[in-house]
C-alpha cells in the first residue's frame, strides 16, 4: 500500500515515515471496508492516530479530496504511477505490510473464455 498526499502534505510529513503519521489529515474509505480495517490495525500497531478528515464510499471521490491537499490517502502500490500522474500526488512512503486482496469468481471451474483467461493470468502477474 502507498500513501499519497500532495507535494505540501507530503513534504510535512515526511520525516520519520510512518511516525510521522501521528495528527496528520488523514483521508479514509468507509467503515466497512478492508482496506479501512487494514489501515486501523497497522496505525494502532505502530502508536499512529491521524486526523481522520473525511471518509469515503467511492475512492475516485477520495483521490480528488486529496489532489486538493484535503489530506494524505492510501492506494495499492499496483496503480502508484496512474494516481501520481492522474491526480498529480506524491508518494509519502508505502507500508508493504498491508495487501489489498482481489477476487475473480466464476461459476466455472476451469476458465475457458480466452479474454477471461488473459485477465487472470495477467492479474497473476501483477498481483503475485
Amino acid at each position: 500500500m502507498s500513501i499519497f498526499g500532495t507535494e505540501r502534505l507530503v513534504a510535512a510529513h515526511r520525516r520519520r515515515f510512518p511516525a510521522s503519521l501521528n495528527g496528520a489529515p488523514f483521508l479514509l474509505p468507509r467503515k466497512d471496508s478492508a482496506l479501512r480495517l487494514s489501515l486501523h490495525l497497522w496505525f494502532e500497531k505502530h502508536g499512529i492516530r491521524p486526523r481522520v478528515v473525511g471518509t469515503f464510499e467511492d475512492s475516485a471521490l477520495l483521490k480528488a479530496f486529496g489532489q486538493a491537499g484535503a489530506g494524505l490517502f492510501a492506494m495499492p502500490s499496483t496503480i502508484e504511477r496512474e494516481v501520481r500522474r492522474q491526480y498529480r500526488v506524491r508518494v509519502l512512503g508505502r507500508v508493504e505490510s498491508i495487501r489489498e486482496r482481489f477476487y475473480a469468481i466464476t461459476v466455472e471451474r476451469k476458465l475457458k473464455h480466452p479474454a477471461v483467461v488473459a485477465i487472470a493470468e495477467r492479474a497473476r502477474q501483477l498481483f503475485e
